[in-house]
């Protein structure tokens, strides 16, 4: 048998944590094609990066990701800190010969993107894998909402409607942490929550956003400055800062076959908590996903008889439904930290096949290019831009 493959985890915080988690479980309830070593999680504060690798299972904790990627019994590498420090890791671990997993969006700019694509692509050639952490596609309901719509259940497609909207900074006290301030985070809203919808919309419709148009704002534009936090939350110090980046997205996009689709990005949508929805509606049916309930999918059957149309409930808990065979028995609901561990499975048997995983960085790149035109579409008066172009232009 040959030996496990050794995983280290670049970044702690609150993503870490879902990785962690997803890490632990995969191994422990799927049949993994080979097996996974947590070996060692790696942080600039020493004793906080201990603590974590003791709460979440690490082998060990380490300061310097530079020396944990030279290191020759380390196979996979998991990042998961800011933006502005993806491609500088992850092309070192490629380059290094390491399978690697980012979070999204795959970067801050679209250069720093281009420049992971063309290393991963690459790392492929001499059978190094990458993939791109956008987990809400691993949601059963929203592998098996894709599914269902390649088999033809709705239809063409004719219009899309797409949105995340949260409320965790409608409280105008939440201190400035990373996430608010462009040079780590790229942008806010758009890029954190609207990077989900974009590919949610691209995987689920296996078509590609060809052109936007649209608007972003910055509703509070300064903050008290960060003491101390973690994840989403934190405490308050003395002093205040400029919020550089969005808190609302709102966007028009053309996908490749020719269909509408409307996008919400929000951080202010009062009373919403993680509310990601999507809604695809064609010729002969639609279907719709909450992730709020986010068991069940919601589809409407246009083919059916006159008096037995209207929406019904699809509940995704049986055994052959995407990844479910591993799970509970029907009925048994999964949650929002399952899809970390159905990322495992993806990369983990990738990697074991010999084949490159998706979401790749080539897809992650997509994504940031229509995150880059939307943010030029608002820099002009809400012009449709061309995503192949990256310049305003009429469609």
């Amino acid at each position: 048998m040959s030996r496990p493959l050794r995983v280290a985890m670049i970044g702690y915080g609150f993503m870490g944590a879902t990785h962690s988690v997803g890490w632990r479980q995969a191994p422990r309830m799927f049949d993994l094609p080979a097996s996974v070593e947590m070996a060692v999680i790696v942080g600039r504060n020493g004793d906080a990066v201990a603590e974590a690798a003791e709460k979440w299972g690490w082998a060990e904790s380490a300061t310097d990701w530079r020396e944990v990627i030279a290191r020759d019994d380390i196979d996979i590498v998991d990042i998961v800190t800011p933006g502005d420090s993806h491609a500088e890791i992850a092309i070192a671990a490629l380059e290094a010969g390491k399978h690697v997993l980012v979070e999204k969006p795959l970067a801050n700019t679209v250069a720093e993107a281009e420049a992971m694509a063309d290393a991963a692509a690459a790392a492929s050639a001499r059978g190094i894998r990458s993939m791109v952490g956008f987990t809400y596609r691993r949601v059963p309901a929203v592998t098996f909402l894709r599914d269902l719509i390649a088999d033809g259940v709705v239809g063409t497609v004719q219009q899309v409607r797409a949105a995340y909207r949260q409320d965790w900074l409608v409280d105008t006290g939440v201190p400035l942490a990373w996430r608010l301030q462009k040079e780590h985070a790229g942008s806010g809203a758009l890029g954190d929550i609207g990077a989900h919808i974009i590919d949610m919309t691209q995987f689920v419709t296996g078509q590609t956003v060809e052109a936007v148009a649209g608007t972003i704002a910055t509703i509070v534009k300064e903050r008290p400055l960060l003491g101390s936090g973690s994840g989403l939350s934190g405490t308050a110090a003395e002093g205040f800062g400029e919020v550089t980046v969005d808190d609302l997205a709102l966007f028009t996009g053309r996908l490749s076959n020719g269909a509408l689709v409307s996008f919400e990005a929000t951080r202010f949508a009062t009373g919403r908590k993680n509310a990601l929805t999507i809604e695809v509606s064609g010729d002969e049916g639609a279907l719709a996903f909450d992730l709020e309930d986010l068991n069940s999918l919601q589809f409407y059957d246009r083919t059916a008889p006159d008096g037995r149309q209207g929406f019904t409930k699809i509940l995704v808990t049986e055994a052959q439904h995407p990844y479910l065979g591993a799970w509970w028995p029907a009925g048994h609901m999964l949650g929002y930290e399952h899809g970390f561990s159905h990322q495992v499975v993806d990369l983990v048997t990738a990697i074991a096949e010999g084949t490159d995983p998706h979401p790749s960085f080539a897809e992650g790149l997509s994504v940031q290019r229509v995150l880059d035109a939307v943010e030029r579409s608002s820099e002009h008066d809400s012009a449709w831009v061309r995503i192949a172009a990256g310049v305003p232009a009429s469609v």
